[in-house]
């Protein structure tokens, strides 16, 4: 398992588009096969900060992610609302070893 955390700023104007812009593409990540969960959280003392949550199946899932259209898609639709560029953590799962995804 690979976890990555995106981690966004958002303009305050682009806010509600940039959930409804990643919804959709959370919707169809979680139907490709590398991909175990994929949420999108949003912080609650700061409604223009968000992390995506990516939990891959294995270390190829994240480029065979970025290949898909709807990847592209979601890249396209947010680079004008994004605050500053994102950043992303990558993390190893240490419990649950096999969550069963």
């Amino acid at each position: 398992m690979l976890i990555v955390h995106v981690h966004v700023t958002v303009k305050p104007e682009s806010v509600e588009a940039f959930k409804q812009a990643s919804r959709l593409n959370a919707e169809n990540s979680v139907q490709e096969s590398g991909i175990a969960r994929f949420d999108v959280v949003q912080q609650l003392d700061d409604p223009c900060r968000f992390v995506l949550v990516e939990v891959y199946r294995d270390a190829a899932a994240p480029a065979r992610h970025k290949e898909t259209a709807h990847y592209a898609a979601w890249r396209d639709a947010v680079a004008s609302m994004m605050a500053e560029p994102r950043t992303s953590v990558k993390f190893a799962n240490v419990f649950p070893e096999d969550p069963g995804w």
